[in-house]
């Protein structure tokens, strides 16, 4: 996925890659300068059909049937290709929301989840992204757990320290007074190209963040997600000094206006979500224009309409 940014100016020749490969003064720029790709619901392509139905809760009771579990699913998945194909593309930030299912004979295996868990458990993918990122020591990976389902204080220092297990010593430490907001060269100097986002508060650990800002439009319709995350983006500003998301990506209706998304079988979700992304990212380079501090973006599908190069070439120069 070669990138073209004209004469006398570095190329990215492959995304896989990216970071390692943009143009020197922006190897001391702080990680939320920088405009990183992101994927949204990064693990739903994994959704088991035959887990319980997590959310939403009215639809519990009809897990027993499997056309319910099917509709969960076609609703839920927002992503068709797996996490190292993600970081392979050059997504670098991944929002994974954990659960703990109910009853669960191993206490200490997690699963992702949205609306249903997903085949895979926890530490099995992160020790695939660990993997990863020992292959691609200047690529920095921003991994964001959030939502936390059934947890208790147990399950929570159990995941802790799992994930500090996997990672080690690539897990780059939380801003403090002594280790200011990390940049590139200060993450490949130290080694530490993983960056762990925990979104809770029994996060005490030095080496896991606090959670992301999420900004999205809560809507199916683009124009009003543009106008949502203009608004808060403007309210933001440029001076905030932290990791922030700006989310592109659709949400579908909680009431029964889903029917119309996830029962039509002229116009899968999927087509609507790739017909939404090319104005969306045309909304993103007019935005980007205007305000060049974006951050992180992330998206559905998101190896879809060159979403990864529009993000990485907001890093040059317009």
């Amino acid at each position: 996925m070669a990138m073209s940014t004209g004469e006398g100016k570095t190329e990215v020749t492959s995304n896989s890659d990216w970071m390692s490969q943009l143009r020197p003064e922006l190897h001391d720029t702080p990680l939320y300068k920088l405009a990183i790709p992101g994927s949204h619901d990064s693990m739903t392509y994994d959704l088991d059909i035959n887990s319980a139905i997590i959310e939403p809760d009215e639809l519990k009771k009809w897990s027993w049937i499997i056309c319910a579990r099917e509709l969960v699913r076609t609703a839920a998945t927002t992503q068709d290709v797996t996490i190292t194909q993600q970081l392979d593309a050059g997504v670098r930030y991944f929002d994974l929301r954990i659960a703990h299912k109910t009853n669960d004979p191993d206490p200490n295996k997690f699963y992702f989840y949205h609306g249903l868990c997903t085949r895979t458990d926890v530490e099995t993918v992160l020790r695939d992204i660990n993997d990863w990122a020992e292959k691609h020591p200047k690529e920095i990976l921003i991994l964001a757990l959030s939502h936390f389902k059934d947890f208790n204080e147990e399950l929570h220092q159990s995941l802790i320290k799992s994930i500090k297990t996997v990672f080690g010593a690539k897990l780059r430490n939380k801003v403090s007074t002594q280790d200011p907001f990390p940049t590139l060269k200060s993450c490949w100097d130290k080694g530490t190209n993983v960056i762990v986002s925990y979104d809770h508060s029994a996060n005490q650990e030095p080496e896991l963040w606090p959670g992301i800002k999420y900004y999205y439009g809560n809507s199916m319709d683009p124009a009003t997600i543009e106008s949502k995350l203009e608004s808060a983006l403007h309210k933001r500003g440029s001076k905030a000094q932290d990791f922030f998301v700006c989310g592109l990506n659709l949400t579908l209706p909680e009431d029964t206006g889903v029917l119309k998304y996830i029962l039509n079988p002229c116009d899968k979700l999927t087509n609507v979500i790739k017909r939404s992304l090319p104005r969306m990212l045309q909304w993103l380079k007019q935005q980007y224009s205007q305000t060049p501090y974006m951050n992180i973006v992330a998206s559905d599908l998101v190896t879809c309409d060159d979403f990864v190069s529009t993000v990485v070439q907001l890093n040059w120069p317009q």
